[in-house]
This record gives C-alpha cells, sequence and structure tokens, in this order.
C-alpha cells in the first residue's frame, strides 16, 4: 500500500487527535509511502449534498441524488471539490478516515464528505449488483482511527454507551465494505477528554506501532 489518503475530521489542530495524524505522516512517509490529507476543518469542505453538486443536471425537475452522482460519474460534470477528492480516493490504496466520537458517531462534516465523495457510480453501483465482494473499491484498504472521551469500559458489550464496534459498524460495514474496501479492525484512543501528556505519548507510540504492523 504505497498511496495512502488520510481522512482527518477534527477542528483543533493542536488537540491528541492533531497529534495523532501528525505522527501519522511521520510514520507513513517515514516508511516511504505517498501520503495525502483531506484536512476537512481546514479545508472548510462543503458537508451538504444538494443540486449545486451537479452543474449538468440529469433531471432539472425532480432532484434525486442517486441518479445524479450516476450521471455525473459518467459524464465527468460532478462539482470541483467532490472531483478532486475522488481523485485522491481513486489513487489510494490505503484510507485512513480518522475522528472524534461525537454523539456515538463521527462529526457532521465527514458524513458530508461521504454522502458527496462516496458517489454512486464511484464507489457503488448498486443498480448492476456491484457492491460488498463487488463495490467498485475492492482491492483497496481502510483503516477507521478514533478517539473517544469515555473510558473503555464505557464503551464496552453491555456498557451504558453501547458497543463502540457495534456503534461504528454503519461506517466500517455498511460504508466501507459495501463498497468493496477491506476493513482493518478499529484503533481506538480512549479516555482522550483530557488526557495526561505521558498517557497521550503512549497512545500515539501505538498509534504508530499499529500503522508499521500495515503492510506496505
Amino acid at each position: 500500500m504505497e498511496n495512502v489518503l488520510i481522512v482527518y475530521a477534527a477542528p483543533e489542530p493542536k488537540s491528541l487527535n492533531g497529534a495523532l495524524l501528525a505522527a501519522a505522516l511521520k510514520t507513513l512517509t517515514d516508511q516511504g509511502r505517498c501520503v495525502e490529507v483531506s484536512d476537512l476543518y481546514g479545508m472548510k469542505f462543503k458537508a451538504v449534498l444538494d443540486a449545486a453538486d451537479f452543474p449538468d443536471r440529469w433531471n432539472t425537475t425532480v432532484f434525486d441524488p442517486a441518479a445524479e452522482q450516476m450521471h455525473a460519474i459518467a459524464t465527468d460534470s460532478i462539482a470541483p471539490d467532490i472531483a478532486a477528492e475522488i481523485e485522491k480516493v481513486r489513487r489510494a490504496d490505503l484510507l485512513i478516515i480518522q475522528f472524534p466520537i461525537w454523539w456515538t458517531s463521527m462529526p457532521a462534516i465527514l458524513k458530508g464528505w461521504f454522502d458527496r465523495v462516496f458517489a454512486q457510480g464511484f464507489v457503488v453501483n448498486v443498480g448492476t449488483g456491484e457492491v460488498y465482494g463487488r463495490g467498485l473499491l475492492r482491492g483497496k484498504k481502510a483503516l477507521v482511527v478514533v478517539t473517544a472521551g469515555s473510558p473503555a469500559e464505557l464503551y464496552a458489550p453491555g456498557g451504558p454507551h453501547g458497543d463502540l464496534h457495534e456503534l461504528l459498524r454503519p461506517l466500517t460495514h455498511n460504508l466501507l465494505e459495501f463498497c468493496g474496501l477491506e476493513v482493518f479492525p478499529t484503533h481506538v484512543v480512549y479516555n482522550a477528554t483530557g488526557i495526561a501528556p505521558d498517557d497521550a505519548d503512549r497512545e500515539i507510540e501505538l498509534y504508530q506501532d499499529r500503522l508499521l504492523a500495515i503492510e506496505a
């Protein structure tokens, strides 16, 4: 996996997430990998899929997002900011999706990135059955990296927040695997809120070790 795309959705560069991103960049580039970063907050990425994403509308009477995506992908007429992200995904062998857990899910800006960039006709074709093992992103791999403010026991099976891995299943399975990606087990940093510097350093080292364990 020579080419890596990190889709990063955390608003504060000086946060633990910012430190994890910096560590990933150093670790991966030191391995000789080509790394691109989509810093969604830094880019002020538009998070809302709407008709403006499709300058060459297939149907100007009724807005059908899936149909417009299929048409835009087929005619190479999608909005430029989406097209740029699609090209990053095309180049990537490994996608790293990094974000803090907010209300047991991903930040809205990241959901918007998926809504707009993971377009019908690019990542899947439901009509022809090109989903899951036949998804259009098959051959690529993905790693989800999250920080959670609460301790691990609150996110354990039967815990008050629910099993974090099940909470993330709509992302890891219904979205990433649905598109054909091979998804590695999620990397989680618990107790991220107010984490002590020594603990943060340890978590960064663990993350670097995790990245080094992913075969090139």
